[in-house]
């Protein structure tokens, strides 16, 4: 038999983190919900297997080994902005496919905006991030988020080994380093998956 504290825990909901971002942001990315090991440490991508902060070290120094808030600093730096699509869902485990669609409640995505008017472009942390991000948040009232670029990358999630480190960190340099460059979103990007 399973113990009562653990069925509750599993329908509590789980609660995201708040965005990071500064003024001057040109990219907002995307994931779905953090993970457990996220939301128990309060750091997005704690999960020592999880390659955004490689990815992000690359891209702009927020290497893992540095300290958080020195990773969250860079990435303000960079002009990447990072937060979730939803605030909060009933989801036993860390697992995207267990998110309840039931009990998801979205992140204000549009009020993000309205004070970081310089984002051109969300990028979804893996498919799960956009297909959330498609039901929930998609449908703005001002429809200022459908005229934002957005681009599907490879999901960082330990959960997502089929593609290797060096393919991952390819697709998301196409995808984000010419918007750091010149804040705007490159034609030649596209919808990567």
């Amino acid at each position: 038999m399973i113990p009562a504290s653990l069925i509750r825990a599993a329908e509590e909901p789980s609660v995201g983190l708040g965005p990071v971002s500064a003024p001057d942001a040109v990219c907002l990315v995307l994931g779905s919900l953090p993970g457990r090991r996220s939301i128990e440490a309060g750091e997005y991508y704690a999960h020592p297997r999880n390659t955004f902060w490689r990815i992000m070290g690359e891209l702009v120094g927020a290497r893992p080994e540095l300290p958080y808030k020195s990773r969250l600093e860079r990435l303000r730096a960079g002009r990447i902005a990072l937060w979730d699509v939803l605030a909060s869902s009933v989801r036993p485990g860390s697992l995207d496919a267990a998110i309840r669609a039931e009990s998801a409640e979205p992140n204000d995505l549009a009020a993000l905006l309205a004070i970081r008017p310089g984002i051109v472009c969300i990028c979804f942390n893996g498919q799960a991030a956009a297909r959330l991000f498609r039901r929930y948040a998609a449908n703005d009232a001002e429809g200022v988020l459908s005229k934002l670029r957005q681009i599907t990358l490879p999901s960082t999630s330990p959960a997502h080994a089929a593609m290797s480190f060096e393919a991952k960190l390819a697709r998301w340099t196409v995808a984000i380093r010419p918007v750091l460059q010149d804040g705007s979103s490159s034609p030649d990007t596209g919808h990567l998956i």
